[in-house]
Order: structure tokens, then C-alpha cells, then sequence
């Protein structure tokens, strides 16, 4: 039986009135990454909101733009990290079908952990094994060195990811690690709720792909989408807000498990079906 979770009420038209200039201030922003820092940083988080806010009017992702927003935010957000792992003074990036050269940066503000594991997950969505491969060979120094502090259960869970990647046989030790972090004597900085609701289900979704375990790891998502629903219609202000349109981390962890076989037993407007399908393969080289 096919569990479902129902995404919250927005106002489509309204939020389709403000795609044009989001798009307008995001092109901006494209035309100044190869040699901006300050684009770079905005980009990142530009370039999800809109391939967020376009799921809002196409809650499947079943139109090219809303594909293609995707992709965009999965290009950038891989972009900045290579060049700040590349020992060249700069690095060739294909972004919006374009070769771009982005100028070598090294440790930056915006190239945090929290940063990587949004890469990452985009890459997962996108299902672009090259872009992993980098993402996973980008050393814990250069985070750690981005000058903001973090809890430490983010860097267990990027080694985890990391080390699943790379086929290395520690990952089940790095999970577990970043799960025992997730208690709150070991949270200094990271408020419980969002702890509970947002980053700690996804965790336990791998840990069941991990296992092979579909019961379970359908059991797991579909808590993930009630807590990530939870979470996003607790007042007003967060169930308007477009962050909560997508359940990125579940989506990018249930693509992963679909693509090695684990059937999806969950519906949800939290999970665009088009993404988790892949149903855009091949349409673009990217």
C-alpha cells in the first residue's frame, strides 16, 4: 500500500508573479561566478529558491524550467567547490550549457559543510556521478577552515556520505557517529525541532538504504515527509515560506535508493515526482 503525504496549501499565482525577477536577479548572479566571491555565495542559495518556487506551480517538476532550475542549482553549487579544491588558477565548469572559468578561490565563508552536504544531495538528484566524485574528494580541512563554526554531527555525516561514495568501509561508523551527535548534550548551535524534523530523518533513510531494508526505508521516508510537514506548517510564516516546498535531503536520499532498486512506496508533493523518476535523463548534457 502506497503511503502519501500531502504538501501544504500555497498561492501559486503569487509565487508564479515573482519567478520572472527571482530569474532575473539569478542570471545576474550567473554573469559575475567566474570571478565574484559575493555571487557565488548568493547563487548557491538563489539558485535552489528558485528551483524550489517553480515546484510550487509544478509540484511533479514535470516542465523543462522547473528541470532545468534543478539542474542550475546542482551545477552551481558543484562549481564553487571545485574551484576551491583546484590546484589550477582557475577551473573549466559547464554551467547553463555554457563552459565557464571560475577562478580558484580555496577555504571561503559560503564552503561549509552544510554547503557540501546541499551539493551533494543536488548531485543525487540530478544523478551526476562525475560531480560526486569531486564533491566527495573535497578534503574536511577546507570546511572546517570556512571560519564559521558548526556542530561536529555535520562532519560525521559528510564523512558518512563521503565514504559511501568512495566505496570505503567505514561508512556505517561515520553514521553512527553523526547520529550520536544528533543528541542534544552534543548540539550547541542547532535548535532542537530542526535537529529532529529536518536533519536527523534523513540520516535514518540512509541507514536503511544502507541495510537493503525497503520496508523500512519506506517506513523512514514517509516519517521523514510527516516531520518535514510538521516542521514547515508550524505557524504561518513557515508554511508560506518556499523553503519548505521540497524535502530536498528525503528526495535526494529516496533518488539514490530508487536508482539501486528500492521501490518508492511513498506520494508526496514534497518529492517531484519527475526528479525522483529521472525523468529528464538524457535531455541535457550537464
Amino acid at each position: 500500500m502506497v503511503a502519501s503525504v500531502p504538501r501544504q496549501t500555497y498561492p501559486v499565482a503569487e509565487m508564479n508573479e515573482v519567478i520572472p525577477t527571482m530569474e532575473e536577479s539569478l542570471d545576474n548572479m550567473v554573469r559575475s561566478i567566474e570571478t565574484s566571491h559575493s555571487a557565488r555565495s548568493m547563487v548557491l542559495s538563489k539558485s535552489l529558491n528558485v528551483a524550489r518556487i517553480r515546484c510550487i506551480g509544478d509540484p511533479d517538476a514535470v516542465m523543462l524550467e522547473t528541470w532545468e532550475s534543478w539542474l542550475l542549482a546542482m551545477q552551481v553549487s558543484s562549481a564553487v567547490f571545485a574551484a576551491a579544491v583546484t590546484d589550477q588558477p582557475t577551473v573549466t565548469c559547464k554551467i547553463r550549457q555554457e563552459e565557464r572559468q571560475l577562478e580558484a578561490t580555496g577555504p571561503q565563508f559560503y564552503l561549509n559543510a552544510g554547503t557540501w552536504i546541499d551539493a551533494f544531495l543536488l548531485a543525487l538528484i540530478c544523478r551526476e556521478p562525475a560531480r560526486l566524485d569531486m564533491l566527495a574528494r573535497v578534503p574536511e580541512t577546507l570546511l572546517r577552515d570556512c571560519g564559521g563554526v558548526m556542530d561536529e554531527y555535520i562532519y560525521a555525516w559528510v564523512e558518512a556520505l563521503r565514504s559511501f561514495w568512495l566505496r570505503r568501509d567505514d561508512v556505517g561508523q561515520h553514521l553512527v557517529r553523526a547520529v550520536d551527535l544528533t543528541a542534544p548534550e552534543h548540539v550547541r548551535i542547532m535548535d532542537t525541532e530542526t535537529m529532529s524534523k529536518l536533519n536527523y530523518p534523513p540520516m535514518m533513510m540512509f541507514y536503511r538504504y544502507l541495510r537493503n531494508d525497503t520496508a523500512g526505508f519506506n517506513e523512514a521516508l514517509n516519517d521523514a515527509l510527516r516531520w518535514h510537514k510538521e516542521y514547515w506548517t508550524a505557524d504561518e510564516d513557515r508554511t508560506e515560506n518556499i523553503t519548505g516546498a521540497v524535502a530536498v535531503a528525503p528526495l535526494a536520499i529516496a533518488c539514490l535508493a530508487k536508482a539501486n532498486g528500492i521501490p518508492i512506496e511513498v506520494e508526496s508533493g514534497y518529492l517531484p515526482t519527475a526528479l525522483l523518476d529521472f525523468s529528464w535523463r538524457g535531455e541535457f548534457d550537464a
